[in-house]
């Protein structure tokens, strides 16, 4: 029996986990009629030095005699903004013989406080009513890094709207309607985007184009601006 595709709060090595305690996940293949689990140990490590060494340095669950294999909360060492973890899991059969560890996996933590995020609303001035539109806001930033080899970079980013962002000329990121529909009374949602292969030693340029979407464009009867009258832009890195 092999423990495969593991998974943290659904997905596979996810940038950006902002629960304080994720759930884990994994599946079982194995060839044998009535395999099952019936006990597994996590091990979540602060490198990947720690996991190869089979040290559980943030968390080493020890054997648990369970069949769970689906939303096994964490419980560990406190996580901070932006740490990257990693994590192996290994079971016992039916038979209680253990496999092998699984393949390293790993996940990433976003923004867990408000002061994590650093940065300002930006937009345009232009305003449209609530009946009408205006051209979308292009916004430009140029900055420079230093001049040596970049070994890693996120964009922390999104919007009172709509927004695409561009990385020295090139998309950042697949999304379409981006940061999605969420009650802006209560809360607004984010995306985090590993952009290391984006940046360049030296001059860059960040860029981003914002749209109405359900902050201040229509929302079914309700009309327009029912939250604000203009997009705006929120990023952090």
């Amino acid at each position: 029996m092999n423990v495969t595709a593991l998974r943290c709060e659904y997905k596979i090595n996810p940038l950006g986990i902002d629960a304080a305690k994720p759930r884990l996940s994994w599946a079982l293949e194995s060839d044998r009629r009535g395999a099952r689990q019936t006990a597994y140990q996590v091990l979540v490590a602060a490198s990947p030095a720690d996991l190869d060494a089979d040290q559980g340095t943030l968390w080493d669950s020890g054997k648990i005699a369970s069949d769970q294999c689906a939303h096994v909360v964490y419980a560990g060492a406190a996580l901070h903004a932006r740490q990257r973890a990693w994590w192996k899991v290994r079971v016992w059969d039916e038979a209680g013989a253990a496999t092998a560890y699984s393949a390293p996996a790993w996940w990433e933590m976003g923004l867990l406080d408000h002061a994590d995020w650093v940065g300002d609303w930006i937009g345009a001035s232009v305003v449209g009513g609530p009946r009408t539109g205006v051209p979308c806001p292009f916004l430009r930033k140029p900055f420079a890094t230093a001049d040596r080899p970049i070994a890693s970079a996120r964009l922390y980013v999104t919007a009172l709207g709509l927004y695409e962002c561009y990385l020295n000329g090139a998309r950042v990121g697949d999304e379409v309607f981006a940061p999605g529909w969420t009650d802006y009374n209560t809360r607004v949602q984010y995306q985090v985007y590993d952009v290391t292969d984006l940046l360049r030693a030296g001059p860059n340029a960040l860029g981003a184009i914002l749209g109405d979407g359900w902050y201040c464009g229509h929302i079914a009867h309700a009309g327009r601006q029912r939250y604000g009258d203009r997009p705006g832009c929120g990023r952090s890195s």
